[in-house]
């Protein structure tokens, strides 16, 4: 259940029940699989993400990198900060984790999900710009010469290109497919890959190219984690 409250009216001292505070709608971010360090590395990989729902206790998550009941999930979104948490259940493109907070941390959160709604919901103002979009869909296929398929989290798009996060990464110049658009691997991001497509794109046509068809669409329960 969602409560809908005017941040303005909290304070430090107010008396709330943050438990059934909760906020649904896609935010960017990254995450780390904590144990799941590579052989002379210092920190396990890092994979570009998406929160589809959050509440003080739980977050769902879709990202490149499904990790097993158990496993210790970090994850930073602008929104909310850094969350911490353990698996409790795998999705077919995500997980949802338990967040491992104190009664303190818990009641920040609540707060800055409060906010979060109310910006969105009610368009408070946000004078951020966004030079390239999220896709609505945020998983795509991408196919090498060798025959091979990569599944990946499209981080975002723009009309000469879109960013990509996987588990593996191919090698800066490599000409690939990314659903059905054509395009080469220019540079390496912090959590994945940049690939630049051969012909500039019409911003209202890329999801449908971008997105195989063998790609079925996310459920609502698990873009909210139900």
């Amino acid at each position: 259940m969602s409560v809908s409250v005017d941040c303005g009216e909290l304070s430090p001292r107010t008396s709330y029940d943050w438990h059934d505070v909760r906020f649904i709608g896609a935010v960017a971010g990254r995450y780390a699989l904590s144990d799941r360090k590579r052989p002379g590395a210092n920190k396990a990989p890092v994979y570009a993400c998406r929160l589809c729902s959050v509440s003080t206790r739980t977050a769902v998550v879709v990202g490149p990198v499904v990790g097993e009941e158990g496993e210790v999930v970090t994850a930073h979104f602008d929104a909310f900060g850094i969350l911490r948490g353990r698996i409790n259940r795998q999705l077919p493109s995500g997980f949802v984790m338990d967040l491992m907070l104190n009664t303190a941390a818990r009641e920040k959160l609540g707060r800055k999900i409060v906010w979060q709604k109310k910006r969105v919901y009610e368009q408070v103002e946000d004078r951020r710009e966004h030079k390239r979009i999220q896709l609505r869909d945020p998983r795509t296929i991408i196919s090498l010469g060798d025959g091979s398929r990569i599944p990946c989290f499209v981080i975002d798009v723009s009309k000469s290109g879109i960013a990509l996060s996987a588990q593996h990464a191919p090698e800066i110049g490599t000409p690939l497919a990314v659903g059905k658009l054509v395009g080469r691997v220019v540079r390496y991001l912090d959590v994945g890959f940049a690939v630049k497509f051969l012909q500039l794109q019409e911003l209202e046509d890329i999801e449908a190219l971008v997105v195989p068809p063998e790609i079925a669409p996310l459920a609502d329960s698990e873009r909210a984690g139900r």
